[in-house]
Parts: structure tokens; sequence; C-alpha cells
């Protein structure tokens, strides 16, 4: 078997400007991939492709069994390869494959596929191996891993843990080797990955674009100098790259003799039980991680900053935090007790001068020509130092804040905002401590991704009925294939035992599961939320709900509304960080222009339904009712015009005309659509006009309060969302087999 050479020249690993965390991340794993692969967090066109792909090229070639799709080392070929028995094959050499897994791959492209039909009626094991077969000995590229359904990460990290990838359908099993160095790349901006999901990368950096303008000139000067001659670039580094690959070699054949001491373990031990990180795994990652950067550095002998630097890779993501808080490691606190638990000397960076294999000094940050990572120094850079690097903009909780007499808002009529204008503005109010909130549902059946809020035919789940295949197979429906089968057995020339089995015969199984939701959040901010002071209590249930959309792998969005208009806080996203950041930040005070709120989040599920038809919204409108304004939103909006004056807001809702009557109509909109929408109703005091529970009813939704949000209180009973007669649009209209205007439970 010949090498293949891939003709297309990459961009060189060594020629990447900065980013000496990525890059020592990745070296490491070259080095040991039993370190569990690396997670890359950071924004968008920092070269965290570029560097994965070079990083392939500097692997060694792969010796191979010639004609085995699983490529089988012929000095010990898998017993089980579904390609084997090998023998006495022929051996040959290929290149180090990096093999990128697409966001939208499907578990049978990961995995492989089996040939159900030939495995029933032949008995034969016909299989089609996958993305996993193909990376085996080389590497797993998958950009924008957050995006990825959770089943296949889940598919992925198994087989990544076991070293081993199962396909298993209906009692036929095919079992191969599937061991490759795993790296996964994400914008945080786009949504976080679970943290069970987390703990399987072995190691995690962020990386950031410089803000230095030397810096982003050297980038640009070297991307355009190889898009003109990606050869002749090549070229002018092939000689670092030499080096960088005959370096990986030498500390791979160090990485058997690198000793751990019980003082290292110790520290180990330390580090992940001050830090609270849950489970084992964080340790051994770490004592692989501290084996391989003394090798790296070459010596035979794991030291205290080898710990140190390994404690800053592999801990991060791993540390107990609640959803919204901004991953990293307290530097001071890793100090203190490496120190303590008899470490280091109280030197943030040590500065050992062992021999390294070059015959100079070299630690784990600096190679044989003073460069990071072994590589020669650049002028150029990207990444900046570890204590300077930017963190996503996420505020930590804060009590609410006592407002000043000058911020005080002062005492303002039954029914009347306490701020009259957009001038009146009050300063953020932080949000009281979280709450486990009832779960919420959509009525009907969806077909949206898979989630953990509402019902949905999902491709996993339990089984509910079969149908013949749309396309390629599913999940097969033994029952209901030979259910089908059995009448042709006489016709197709079966007169023994067994079963002629035909691919018309074939059935599927349909699953029921759970889909995430679309939850679009519509938050009051105007005077009367914040005259008697409950806003901390708002923004309280506000980050519940949020912190429920992150369990429950929904997206969400935001809506403001206050003063004269309604703004989109935040554009339907992942993120729901981002939610929480600008949840904090919101300010209050102003008049209350519903009716506004209302048509801006008409409009913005209008647009989200063209983009992704699948996923159902849920409206979430926090309000205490209350609807004053002006009527120049409204008509932007498309809302009719009244003569009715704000006195309405006073009408409990049942005058036609004003404020309220234009919140009322674009309730009904809403309702017409089929959307359903669920009012947490905020007012409190011992008089309540029940005016967020006449919006709901125009929303065709239902009311909750605050207290009754709790899934913990006792006074929150089983409500039913009965839809209205005629909700045929919207969400409505894409269930096909359930009327989404049947009663649901919102528990």
């Amino acid at each position: 078997m010949t090498t293949t050479q891939n003709p297309t020249r990459q961009y060189p690993f060594t020629a990447v400007v900065g980013m000496d965390e990525m890059r020592l991340g990745l070296l490491l794993n070259a080095i040991s991939p039993a370190i569990g692969g690396v997670l890359v967090r950071g924004e968008k066109g920092t070269a965290k492709s570029t560097m994965v792909r070079g990083l392939a090229e500097l692997m060694p070639v792969v010796d191979v069994v010639d004609g085995c799709r699983f490529s089988c080392a012929p000095a010990a070929p898998d017993p089980g390869c579904p390609d084997g028995p090998h023998g006495a094959s022929a051996a040959g050499q290929r290149p180090t494959r990096m093999v990128e897994l697409p966001v939208g791959a499907s578990e049978d492209r990961l995995v492989g596929a089996l040939d159900i039909e030939r495995a029933l009626s032949e008995g034969v094991k016909a299989f089609e191996p996958g993305l996993l077969a193909d990376a085996h000995r080389g590497v797993l590229y998958v950009d924008e891993v957050n995006l990825l359904h959770d089943h296949l990460v889940d598919l992925l990290l198994d087989a990544a843990a076991m070293g081993a990838s199962y396909v298993e359908r209906e009692g036929v099993s095919v079992r191969h080797a599937a061991r490759f160095l795993l790296v996964g790349t994400m914008n945080p901006e786009e949504g976080e990955l679970r943290p069970q999901l987390l703990d399987r990368f072995g190691l995690t950096v962020e990386v950031a674009a410089s803000r230095d303008p030397e810096q982003r000139v050297e980038v640009v000067r070297r991307r355009l100098a190889y898009d003109d001659d990606p050869a002749g670039f090549a070229a002018r580094w092939a000689d670092e790259e030499r080096q960088l690959r005959e370096r990986i070699a030498l500390a791979r054949e160090l990485l058997p003799s690198v000793r751990l001491g019980d003082a290292a373990l110790r520290q180990i031990a330390a580090t992940c039980a001050a830090f609270e990180v849950d489970g084992m795994r964080a340790d051994i990652v770490m004592a692989r991680t501290a084996t391989a950067l003394a090798a790296w550095a070459g010596r035979t002998e794991v030291r205290p900053e080898d710990v140190r630097q390994a404690a800053l890779l592999a801990l991060p993501h791993r540390r107990r935090r609640n959803p919204f808080d901004a991953p990293g490691l307290d530097e001071d606190k890793l100090d203190q007790v490496l120190e303590e638990s008899g470490g280091t000397d109280g030197d943030d960076d040590p500065e050992p001068e062992p021999e390294g294999p070059d015959g100079g000094p070299d630690g784990p940050g600096g190679g044989p020509d003073g460069g990071p990572g072994g590589l020669p120094p650049q002028d150029g850079g990207g990444r900046e130092q570890s204590g300077d690097a930017p963190r996503p903009d996420v505020p930590r909780q804060q009590e609410p804040e006592r407002p000043t007499p000058s911020e005080s808002p002062e005492r303002a009529p039954e029914g009347e905002p306490a701020a009259s204008g957009p001038g009146r503005e009050q300063a953020a109010v932080g949000a009281t401590e979280p709450f486990r909130t009832r779960r919420l549902d959509v009525p009907g059946l969806g077909e949206g991704a898979d989630g953990r809020r509402s019902r949905a035919r999902t491709a996993h789940g339990r089984t509910t009925g079969a149908r013949r295949p749309r396309g390629t197979l599913g999940k097969l429906h033994l029952a209901a294939t030979v259910q089908a089968a059995a009448p042709h057995q006489w016709a197709r020339g079966r007169r023994g035992p067994g079963l002629v089995v035909r691919r018309d015969d074939l059935r599927e199984a349909v699953r029921e599961g759970r889909e995430g939701n679309l939850v679009l959040f519509v938050v009051d901010a105007s005077g009367s939320m914040a005259a008697r002071k409950r806003m901390g209590a708002v923004k309280g249930a506000v980050l519940s709900l949020l912190v429920d959309a992150y369990q429950r792998r929904d997206k969400i969005g935001m809506i403001t509304f206050r003063g004269s208009g309604a703004e989109l806080a935040l554009p339907p996203t992942s993120s729901v960080e981002a939610g929480a950041a600008r949840l904090a930040q919101l300010p209050t005070g102003g008049r209350t222009p519903l009716a506004e709120g209302l048509l801006r989040a008409h409009e913005v599920l209008r647009v989200e339904r063209m983009r992704d038809p699948s996923r159902r919204p849920l409206l979430v409108v926090v309000t205490d009712g209350r609807a004053t304004g002006a009527s120049e939103g409204a008509a932007r909006w498309g809302s009719p015009r009244t003569e009715s004056g704000g006195g309405a807001a006073r009408g409990g809702g049942r005058a036609t005309g004003g404020p309220v009557g234009r919140a009322h109509r674009a309730a009904q909109l809403l309702a017409a659509e089929g959307t359903a929408s669920v009012v947490v109703d905020c007012e409190a005091g011992p008089v309540r006009l029940g005016l967020a529970g006449e919006l709901a009813r125009e929303l065709g939704g239902t009311a909750v309060t605050l207290d009754e949000l709790r899934a913990d209180s006792v006074s929150a009973l089983v409500r039913t969302v009965q839809g209205k007669p005629g909700h045929g649009g919207g969400s409505a209209g894409r269930d096909r087999d359930h009327d989404h205007a049947n009663r649901e439970k919102v528990a």
C-alpha cells in the first residue's frame, strides 16, 4: 500500500501567530492521546481550524494492514476487526488522517450503517464504516461541537473514552476500534455544552484574537503570503515543521519513562479537591497531562510547574459552577493550594532549566529556540497570556440594590406608572436568587430538535408505532417488519424455517421523546414594575426560567418594553449566558407599551418560523398586565388606532380602545396563530386588578403568579391551556396529527 499525500498544501502549524495555549494543548494530546482531546473555546476567525489541520500534518505516518477499512496496525491488529482476521496480511503506510464531523451529520454517518435487510435475510453483517472508523489512529475534528445533537455527542465521547465504536440493531452487533485525537471547537456565544459533556474533554483552552496592531499585521502578512504561493510559503517553514515533528516523536518515546511521584500526585489530588470538581476524571487527566508536559520538556520526572500548567488546562471547564458563571480558574488560589500541598515556592511563573531534547533549556512553555511550545520566537501573536485573557461578559448574581432617595420611584396613583417618560429611567436592579421552576410545555406533538421540554417525534425515545421508511431506514421495528413479511412467505418460495424479508417489508419505529423549543421572553421593564420594588423578584423569576431553558436545551430570545416602545434585547440564540447578561443590565422606568411588546414578539416569531419551521415557540410574558403609552408604536406595527384614553388601563381589560384594547388585539393576533403562551403575573399587594389574567385569556394561554412558578410551591396547581377554535396557523399548522387547540397541562 503506497502513501497518498494530500495535494493541498496546508497552512503550516508553526506559522500560526500566537495561540500558545491552544498550540500546547494540541501538542500534548499528540504526545499522549490518552489525555482525551481538547476543547477550544473562542470567537470566530481565530485560526482554530487551521491549527488542527496543521497538527495532522505533523503527526507521524501510520502503519496499516493493506485493504483494512479500519486502519488496523500490522504489528497488533484488532482481533475483533470486521475486516479480519488479518493474519500475515501485507502492510503499508499512510499519512495521519484529519476527519471532520459536520454539525448536520446523521448517526449512521458517524458510527456507520448496518444493512438490516441482508442481516435478517442472509445473516450477513454488511457494514459500511462511518467517520469514527475513518478517524481511527488519526484526528477527529468537530467544529461547533456545541451545536451538535446531544445523542451524537454522547456517541462520540463514549467512543473516545472506550477506544471502540459499537453499532447494535435488533441483536446484530458490530464493533471496531476507534482511537483518535478528539478536537472540538465552539463559540460560547452560541450556547454551552452540558457539564457532563464538558467533562469528557481532557483539556480546554480559551482563544481570542490579539488586540495588538503589530501582531494583527503579522497575521495578515503571513496569510496573504500563503494565499499567493502556498507551496513556497510552506517551503519557508519546512525546517520549523521538521524540528517540531522530530520533537513530538522524541516526546512520545520519552513518555513511558516519565515518573509521576507521590508528591505530584498529592498536589493533583489537593488541587482537584480544592476546586470541587466532580468525580475522578479530572485527577486522571491532570496526571496524564503533567506527564506529557514533562516529556515535552525532555524530562523524566514531573515537577510542580507541570502540575500547575496541567491544572490550568484540565480544570477550568470542570469546576463546579452555576450555568451563568464564566469559565476559568483562580490562579492565586491555585498557587496557594500547590504551595500548601508542598508544591511551589510561591513563584507564579517558575523557570526550570532542564536539558531538553535539543540540548537547550526547555520548560513546558518554552522551546529550544526560546519560542512558546518549542517553536521559534514569533514577531506576531494572537493569544494574550492567560492572566489577561478576555472572559465572557457574564456578571455574577447580585443582591437587589436599595434605591437611594434620589432614585426612589415616585408614588403614583393606582394603575399608573411611577415614571411617565423615558427620562425617568432607573438603574438596573440585581436579581434575587434563582429557583427551580415548573416545566412549561408547548401543547401538541412537534418534530423539532431533540431537547427536554415538549412532546415531539424524535429519533430517540419510547416507541409509539411503526411506519414505512422515509429515505434511509432508521430504528427497525422488528415486530412490524415480521408482520409485514409473514403473509408473503409462500409466494417467495419459503417452505421451511426462516423468513424471507424484502425491502418493502421493512418498518421503522416511530418514537416519541422531547424537543427543545424557542422560549421568547417578553419582559415588562416599565415604571409600574419598579414602583413597588418588584424588579429584583421579577429578574430572579426570569433568571430561573433561563436556567430551566438551559437545562432543557431551548433557544431563547428576550424582548423588553418600556417608555415608548419595545426592544429586542436578545435575538433568538442558544446562548443562555447572553440572556442572563442582558437581564442583569436591564434598566426600568417609563410607561408600559404592552401592545408594542406583543407586536414585536409577533414579528420575531414570524421571522424565526421562516428560519427554523420545526422549532415551536413558547411565549413567556412577564408583566403585571397594566398598559399605558402612546399609539405611535402600535401604529408602526400595524395595530389599529383608537381614540380612547389611558383610562382604559383601569377598566380591568374590558375596554375595547386605548392601550389595553391595543394590547388585547395584539394578544389575539398571537393567539390566532396558535402561539403557546404563559403570562407570569407580577402583580402584588392586597388589591389586585387581575389584568395579567385578562391578558392570558386573550392570548389563549394561562397565567401563573411568581409563587406558582416555583416547582416546590404548595399553591402551584395543575393548569390547563385551553386553545381557541380555529387556531390553525403558526405552530398548529405544523402539527399534522394532533389538534393544537386540545387541552395540555402546564405543570
